[in-house]
């Protein structure tokens, strides 16, 4: 039986720990789809998330960051009658807005990959945690990654989803030493 991180207890987490979780990603569809269930998930689990994921994808044009961009109220209005999602008006609305200013990052440096990925020098972290509680909800660097963002017109990224999606992404190795996936 394969050594797990600790909050990979159970489905969904299972399978997303061992095929995503801190698996550099460097697709620009990728990451947007990661800072919208990131920015969806403040102050719920990770699972209610996992689970809504396929409806995220149906309600968000598959994640495609030009279609959601253009989304207008009626879309809104939608969204918040759409039970397969978090209808939360405040989050739905960030996600359209951050939709605009992701295409913005990507214009100003040729993609989001490269606006993002300059914040660790194109390189991991990798850090050595025994116990999952002793990872931090945020760090120095995810309060700067969230600073510039909000700069950059962004919401919903304060420095612990910020530091959520760097794990998620793979921009920061967090399993813990005893992970399988740790080595990897």
């Amino acid at each position: 039986m394969k050594k797990r991180c600790d909050w990979a207890k159970n489905e969904p987490n299972i399978t997303y720990h061992d095929i995503e979780w801190g698996v550099p990603q460097h697709d620009d569809k990728k990451l947007f789809e990661f800072l919208i269930l990131e920015g969806a998930q403040a102050g719920l689990s990770w699972s209610t998330i996992l689970n809504r994921r396929e409806g995220y994808r149906d309600a968000f044009s598959n994640f495609d960051v030009v279609a959601v961009s253009k989304y207008t109220q009626n879309h809104v209005e939608k969204l918040i009658k759409n039970e397969k999602i978090i209808r939360n008006k405040l989050k739905i609305n960030s996600a359209i807005s951050n939709a605009k200013k992701f295409i913005e990052i990507q214009q100003k440096f040729g993609s989001f990959d490269q606006y993002l990925w300059r914040f660790v020098n194109n390189k991991p972290i990798r850090n050595s945690f025994h116990n999952y509680s002793d990872i931090p909800t945020h760090t120095v660097l995810s309060e700067q990654l969230s600073t510039d963002l909000k700069k950059h017109g962004f919401t919903f990224v304060g420095p612990t989803i910020c530091y959520a999606f760097m794990q998620a992404i793979g921009m920061v190795n967090d399993h813990t030493v005893d992970c399988f996936k740790y080595s990897k």
